[in-house]
């Protein structure tokens, strides 16, 4: 069995400031620009925990609480909930930052599934995750219970 590593050893932040080119005519930016800054944070979490090159296997529902507009800065926050062996789920907290008044807001969540891949490209075992925090804890938990979910749309022919 491998040593487990703490959480706070694949948590990440990953910011950028939204421009002109990543909005669409009212000034928002676009959700697909957001969802890729999600799987980029994500997959920083799980390179940084598994040290291996890592594939997005799923993303959970993305809802968008807030739009995010030209000029502010989009801060995405990452860390490995749990690990399955070879995949592991990932949380993804993204806030968006008004730079000239300093106000945040939480605009969206998601949840990733990534594989660790070998140099073949075929999945490999990794270390599990230590959930050392009561808010770790509980994330490492409800992984779980997310994961047998989607087994069980996968198992159903709905994923």
């Amino acid at each position: 069995m491998m040593e487990g590593k703490p959480v706070r050893e694949s948590a990440s932040e990953y910011s950028e400031l939204a421009l002109p080119n990543d909005a669409n005519g009212l000034g928002h930016v676009l959700g697909g620009k957001v969802m890729h800054l999600v799987d980029l944070a994500g997959a920083m979490a799980a390179m940084r925990h598994a040290r291996k090159p890592v594939v997005t296997a799923s993303v959970d529902s993305l809802h968008f609480l807030h739009p995010v507009h030209i000029g502010q800065l989009i801060i995405l926050r990452s860390s490995v909930n749990r690990v399955f062996h070879s995949s592991m789920e990932v949380g993804v907290k993204v806030f968006v930052e008004d730079l000239l008044t300093g106000e945040r807001k939480h605009t969206s969540s998601a949840y990733l599934t990534f594989v660790a891949i070998d140099s073949e490209g075929r999945p490999i075992a990794i270390a599990p995750v230590i959930a050392e925090t009561e808010e770790e804890k509980r994330r490492f938990e409800e992984a779980g219970q997310r994961r047998a979910h989607r087994l069980d749309l996968k198992t159903r022919g709905a994923g």
